[in-house]
């Protein structure tokens, strides 16, 4: 259960950021996959901003959750509007995020339960195994979908994932909390 979070850090530079918790678990997800909403959710209240236009998450916000724990939103990746410049620069701080944070315990990957698969989902899979960070797939927007799609979406997901191994794979809905308890459950 969250008890208390607050926003503590947002870096847009390389190695400014705050000095370590017990544990730090990190959200990343394409651009418009949610990631904002879905940790409003589990916050119990509107912390991160959201917006209609995807690709606004351009920094690393670091939420300071009970006190403890970090929960970390990186920058969303593969939004086609931003600048071949500045999706250079977000890739290069969520690599120096991986090489300088030796203290990730999770990473959440997030995507959404109405699109396939992409190249950038397999490029962040490859930096999370790279790096051995344990993670956990998280897919968005389950109210959009029935309960037997939901169903065909998390097999098709985990087979698809297999190359990467076997983590849990979470069908969520920020909208009408679905999954929102067993996630949290999960992450704390």
């Amino acid at each position: 259960m969250i008890k208390s979070v607050e926003l503590n850090k947002t870096v847009f530079k390389k190695g400014n950021y705050p000095v370590p918790l017990t544990r730090e678990i990190a959200f990343s997800g394409r651009s418009n996959v949610g990631k904002s909403s879905l940790l409003n959710a589990l916050f119990g209240r509107r912390l991160a901003k959201i917006s209609s236009t995807p690709g606004k998450t351009r920094s690393i916000n670091f939420y300071t959750v009970n006190g403890e724990i970090y929960f970390v939103d990186l920058p969303g990746y593969g939004y086609a509007r931003a600048s071949m410049k500045e999706k250079e620069k977000w890739e290069s701080l969520i690599l120096d995020y991986f090489d300088t944070r030796k203290n990730i315990s999770l990473m959440t990957v997030l995507m959404d339960s109405r699109h396939p698969f992409q190249a950038v989902d397999r490029q962040m899979l490859d930096w999370v195994v790279h790096y051995s960070v344990p993670f956990v797939v998280v897919l968005t927007k389950a109210d959009k979908l029935s309960r037997n799609q939901q169903a065909i979406t998390v097999r098709s997901v985990k087979k698809e994932i297999a190359l990467w191994g076997s983590p849990p794979v979470l069908m969520v809905s920020a909208e009408n909390r679905q999954g929102i308890e067993e996630l949290l459950s999960l992450l704390l």
